[in-house]
């Protein structure tokens, strides 16, 4: 009778399972089904890696093979896990953790303190410059602000690199002076660090991962407790680990081999934290018996990006070829002058073979065909910049919304420039890589004045008014401020919550204002930001694990892509995969960009950066060499940013414009306005209160720019409209009819 009943419970959960591996490719599939053994899944860009480890994670609990509750999948940020959690729950695999290394480290160290330490654990600092600036004291050492951000990081790069202030001086030979120290005086304000963290009671972020990977070490009943609790490990971005957090994982397994990794060394972007891609190049050394899949379906990109990509990474492999035949060369030469290879120890010359570049996944686009990618090069930086943000305008008349769009730099320096741009062209933006969004002042003064609003229990079902009134109490207004700066980012940040009140309440009938801070609450705890309704900007590296359908990489010249202080091949092959990453972002849309002079007016002696020679050759364009060269916005010479684009000419003085906002109101700044001043107040009114209507700001229906353009021509039919700059097809349909109905209002004919 056991038997009986028991059989056809397995058959519907034999069934159940193999319904997790419906809609997954070949290659997935076999990844999802490989469920003994260690495993190694090698996954390029847009390959579905996410999809494929937590597929296989459900599949093994849904086969019985997996016990949820004994699964560990860790990854690198909280975002990345709180993604794999929800997948996993809609997946039928609730109850499998997936957390951070740092967030399962400190679980298990909070848990195991009482027992292994005792007494009460010591307190988590957020920023070591407090307590750096504290040890530099001790020590006579005089610091600023920017060389304290420095040492931090040498702090970090040696702690995950498991050295301490006595071992780091024998690995720190070939590393830069960290903040302007020299590497003696440094070992001793790591101690001097130590030694104030102590004296304080309190631990940083790294002691987290060193105090647990201790404890295992010590206390074998503490490491035989762990290792009962998760039988099975998962790690992804397995490219990026730390050696301290790889001697973590090796004690969680505890010599077992139940163990998946998901990574791809061609994503290597994280060295100069303490990452290293050998342990996924080496796991088949590690484990002979592992199992290999290699993911290389691009489902993110179009066959145009995707084989831009892959040229990229091709000429290094070819590179690889020159420099190892070079070496060979000049071992053989040495050979020859000192009669044998073994005494050639006392020649001058390279002495170690170059490293290893490992060979690229070739990646194979499963999109249909696309825009061919744009690289141009260009005056100045403030023409670059320019042409940036008049493509942005663009892409958004053809339907692009802007948050689908990013314009990605080397360094946050880059940024402001590209921020100005944006704001004159009348286009929203949010910054990435700064401070977390939920740790913001503006966002946690929001939040306070959301939850202690008597509007909070008056609301009626319009949750996105209710919040615009509270916030417009504090200083929200409908209109993004036509500055950059700290004025226009708090601006944003309130715009991103009024948006989410929006997007939450079209998708969930009944949504309330107490539902709507419970999901802050939620959000905040996983720094879940949200999304904001306009372009993102964000250097390279925090950017990686994104994507957007238009993506801008900017600034590629050399001394900024590879970066002046990138002089070892291992540098620059690092630069290279950091160029990959950002190509790799973008779905359809992608444009590289250099400038020849960093100020307007220049004297253009910046290069193009020399991975654009073989994009050059992939896009046909070898024989222009990075032109067209784009005149600076100073200048009236014809503009020649892209082959597409039509020259535009002052309405009043005839000069070519350049500028974005000249270019839509086809007038130069030198020349007055056409309209009457008026209309244009009158439209302006119309469009205050039209927008108030719609529940978006101003700019979203029309810019100042292209509301000036509307002011001076009165266009009277859809043709007219449309052959305004800022008006599209988009527009036209959403807001044709009553623009015309306000521009039938007015009272002067037009000019």
């Amino acid at each position: 009778m056991s038997s009986a009943s028991t059989a056809p419970s397995t058959a519907v959960q034999e069934t159940t399972a193999e319904s997790v591996l419906d809609g997954l490719d070949a290659e997935q599939r076999e990844a999802a089904s490989t469920l003994a053994g260690p495993l190694c899944i090698l996954a390029g860009a847009g390959t579905g890696k996410t999809r494929a480890i937590t597929h296989r994670i459900a599949y093994g609990v849904r086969a019985g093979v997996f016990d949820p509750h004994r699964v560990l999948a860790v990854t690198f940020t909280a975002r990345a896990a709180a993604e794999m959690r929800s997948r996993l729950t809609s997946l039928g695999a609730p109850g499998v953790q997936a957390r951070t290394f740092h967030a399962a480290a400190l679980r298990q160290l909070q848990y195991f303190w009482p027992v292994a330490i005792g007494g009460t654990m010591p307190e988590i600092v957020d920023h070591k410059v407090r307590l750096l600036t504290e040890a530099a004291k001790r020590l006579h050492i005089t610091t600023d602000r920017a060389s304290l951000r420095d040492l931090a990081a040498e702090i970090e790069w040696a702690k995950v690199s498991t050295l301490t202030p006595d071992s780091y001086l024998d690995s720190a030979a070939e590393r830069a002076e960290p903040g302007g120290v020299d590497h003696r005086t440094f070992a001793k304000l790591y101690q001097s660090y130590e030694d104030v963290k102590l004296d304080r009671h309190l631990i940083d972020f790294e002691d987290v991962l060193l105090l647990i990977v201790g404890i295992l070490e010590d206390d074998e009943r503490v490491a035989a407790r762990v290792r009962e609790q998760y039988r099975h490990f998962f790690v992804d971005e397995y490219q990026d680990v730390s050696p301290l957090q790889q001697r973590l994982l090796d004690l969680w397994l505890g010599g077992r081999e139940e163990i998946c990794v998901v990574g791809d060394a061609a994503q290597t972007i994280y060295s100069f934290t303490g990452a290293t891609p050998d342990y996924l190049l080496g796991f088949t050394r590690k484990y002979p018996d592992a199992s290999v899949v290699k993911l290389v379906r691009d489902y993110r990109s179009t066959p145009e990006v995707v084989s831009l990509a892959n040229t990229l990474l091709q000429e290094r492999v070819e590179e690889q070829a020159s420099l190892e035949r070079r070496h060979r060369l000049h071992l053989d030469s040495l050979s020859r002058a000192a009669g044998a290879l073994t005494s050639s120890a006392d020649s001058t010359g390279p002495r170690e073979a170059p490293p290893r570049w490992p060979t690229p996944l070739q990646l194979i686009s499963q999109r249909a065909a696309g825009p061919a990618p744009q690289l141009t090069q260009h005056a100045d930086d403030v023409a670059e910049a320019a042409w940036v943000a008049a493509r942005i305008t663009e892409l958004q008349e053809s339907g692009v919304p802007l948050s689908e769009m990013a314009v990605l730099y080397r360094t946050n320096g880059q940024s402001q420039t590209y921020e100005q741009a944006l704001t004159e062209a009348g286009l929203s933006y949010q910054l990435r890589g700064s401070e977390r969004f939920f740790s913001r002042r503006e966002v946690r003064e929001a939040l306070a004045a959301l939850r202690t609003s008597s509007l909070v229990d008056e609301a009626g079902d319009d949750v996105g008014k209710t919040v615009r009134d509270i916030l417009s109490a504090h200083g929200w207004k409908p209109e993004a401020p036509a500055v950059t700066g700290a004025v226009r980012e708090r601006w944003e940040s309130m715009a991103a919550l009024v948006s989410l009140a929006d997007e939450l309440s079209a998708q969930r009938p009944g949504f309330t204002m107490r539902d709507l801070l419970t999901e802050l609450s939620e959000r905040s705890a996983a720094q879940h930001a949200p999304t904001v309704e306009g372009v993102t900007l964000a250097s390279l590296h925090s950017a990686k694990g994104l994507e957007w359908d238009a993506v801008f990489l900017v600034g590629l010249c050399e001394g900024l892509l590879p970066i002046s202080f990138a002089s070892t091949q291992r540098e620059l092959d690092e630069e290279r995969r950091l160029l990959y990453v950002g190509i790799t972002r973008a779905r359809t849309h992608l444009s590289l960009s250099s400038a020849a002079s960093r100020h307007s007016g220049g004297r253009g002696k910046r290069a193009p950066s020399r991975f654009l020679r073989p994009l050059r050759r992939c896009l046909g364009m070898e024989e222009n060499a990075g032109r067209p060269i784009a005149p600076s916005a100073g200048q009236r010479s014809p503009n020649a940013w892209s082959r597409h684009r039509k020259t535009v000419t002052c309405a009043g003085c005839g000069a070519v414009l350049t500028n974005a906002q000249e270019v839509v109101r086809r007038r130069c700044a030198d020349c007055p306005p056409r309209y009457d001043a008026a209309d244009y107040e009158s439209l302006r009114h119309w469009r205050q209160h039209y927008s108030e209507e719609l529940g978006v700001p101003a700019f979203i229906v029309v810019t100042d720019a292209t509301l000036e353009a509307i002011a001076e021509t009165k266009p009277a039919t859809d043709k007219e409209l449309l052959a305004i700059p800022g008006i599209g097809k988009r527009k036209l349909e959403s807001h044709g009819d009553k623009l015309k109905q306000a521009l039938a209002g007015l009272s002067s004919p037009p000019s």
